[in-house]
């Protein structure tokens, strides 16, 4: 598979291409895991992925066709069949809707022919060590470890029939340890996203654990009922992250969505928080770093295949508790008359004032009363012009009263608006990269803050664990 490089593939399908327009994507996957239960290692290994994808645009007199094909492992003597079923597909489909131009040519990567990055176990050599100790302590402590950690380099080659040549290579990192009593009785999660594992402190994140199943020692019965909530980075990313994908532009603009202005248009300009909060995006940003171009193998509402190679920027969604932008592509920006704001693979939310904001223990020490949550889970949908969800706490909800925590309370299942919430957050803590903990499989590069949220709806008592 590895013996023609990614770049060659693209090339050579380009070549081959008869459609009117070509966009081809060579994706070079490798990935390296480790897996954990009970204390001991279970399983560990290392693969590797090629995915090409080619997708094919059609003019014709009712508007331009697009084909999307893509395959697995693909040797240089399949790229032919590949690029005819694209542009099959193409022949076969209707005009699409999101058609534009393919962007024009520009300088390309510097890197574009120069082999795939990689990823194998060594991204493990201080992280493996720290987990074996923490095993060791656990067994000291009575508890059990289960958890896992996966770090994956994708190189993306990505060219077209215009002239765009352009590279990424997209490190991913996440571990997710959680801790239980010897009994199973008592649980508690922690998660962190990484681009190369330097930065996972296993001992401090197994010291958080070992004093939340101290907390859980008492065990304290709640009715389901409005609670002044503590949210920590990881629930608050879940719940910015399902935001983020529901900021349609063209949806609001056309009054199916919580940001549809009533009356027509939408809410841009219109204040969510009366705090200064600022919910932004960067290619660039400092450990988060994202693909600084559209790289999509696929049309969707805030997607199009028509973008691809189209540059990305620091944008800002929310500033200073404003709406200010929603996702836009080339094409629904010229529906609604909004500016082009593609997605960015990652998201932030601070004030701005980071030296003085708090940390989490800081903002419990000043609770006369509340709940501390750990993560959410089991998200969904209930209603999308409000953007309400319902969900899940798990993994340790506590009590907190006069500044300390007195023990663990009972799972709640919860129904809450995103764009709610903002508007009753009345404390908002330090940023830092976290993992959400629901959305984790999908969107990993984000930065949040705790914050204090009044009368957080925790609409009936759960028996999850």
């Amino acid at each position: 598979m590895n013996a023609i490089e990614p770049h060659e593939l693209v090339e050579r399908a380009l070549e081959l291409s008869r459609a009117d327009g070509c966009v081809v994507i060579a994706d070079e996957d490798s990935s390296a895991n480790l897996r954990w239960a009970g204390n001991g290692l279970t399983t560990n290994g290392v693969t590797r992925g090629r995915r090409l994808t080619v997708i094919a645009t059609v003019g014709g007199a009712e508007g331009t066709a697009s084909g999307v094909v893509s395959r697995e492992a693909v040797t240089l003597d399949e790229v032919e069949s590949l690029v005819r079923a694209a542009e099959a597909a193409a022949r076969d489909a209707g005009p699409a809707e999101d058609a534009q131009p393919l962007i024009p040519s520009r300088p390309a990567s510097a890197d574009f022919t120069a082999p795939p990055a990689e990823t194998s176990a060594e991204v493990f050599a201080a992280f493996a060590p720290a987990l074996g100790e923490a095993f060791a302590r656990a067994r000291k402590n009575g508890e059990l470890l289960y958890g896992f950690a996966r770090h994956e380099v994708t190189s993306s080659y990505l060219g077209t029939s215009t002239g765009l040549r352009l590279r990424h290579d997209q490190p991913t990192g996440t571990v997710e340890l959680n801790a239980k009593t010897a009994d199973l009785t008592g649980s508690a999660w922690a998660g962190a996203a990484t681009r190369d594992f330097t930065d996972i402190d296993v001992t401090e994140l197994h010291t958080g654990l070992t004093r939340r199943l101290g907390w859980g020692r008492k065990r304290i019965d709640l009715p389901a009922g409005r609670y002044e909530t503590l949210l920590p980075p990881s629930a608050v990313a879940d719940l910015l992250v399902y935001l983020s994908w529901s900021s349609g532009g063209r949806d609001a603009a056309e009054g199916r969505t919580v940001f549809s202005k009533a009356g027509g248009g939408t809410r841009i300009g219109e204040r969510l928080s009366p705090l200064p909060l600022t919910l932004r995006s960067d290619p660039a940003e400092p450990g988060l770093e994202a693909a600084p171009f559209v790289l999509t193998h696929s049309s969707g509402d805030n997607d199009s295949v028509f973008d691809n190679g189209h540059p990305l920027t620091a944008t800002d969604w929310i500033r200073d508790g404003e709406l200010a932008n929603l996702l836009t592509t080339r094409h629904s920006a010229g529906l609604t008359g909004l500016p082009l704001h593609p997605p960015v693979d990652n998201l932030v939310l601070e004030t701005a004032d980071q030296s003085s904001a708090p940390t989490l223990e800081e903002m419990i020490a000043r609770t006369e009363r509340g709940l501390l949550l750990t993560c959410l889970w089991y998200i969904r949908e209930v209603d999308p012009a409000t953007l309400l969800l319902t969900g899940l706490t798990r993994d340790g909800v506590y009590l907190v009263e006069d500044g300390e925590v007195v023990g663990a309370v009972n799972n709640f299942r919860f129904n809450e608006s995103p764009v709610d919430v903002l508007g009753r957050i009345t404390e908002v803590g330090r940023t830092e990269r976290c993992l959400p903990r629901e959305w984790g499989d999908w969107f990993t590069r984000a930065a949040m803050p705790p914050v204090r949220v009044a009368d957080f709806n925790m609409s009936s008592v759960s028996q999850a664990s």
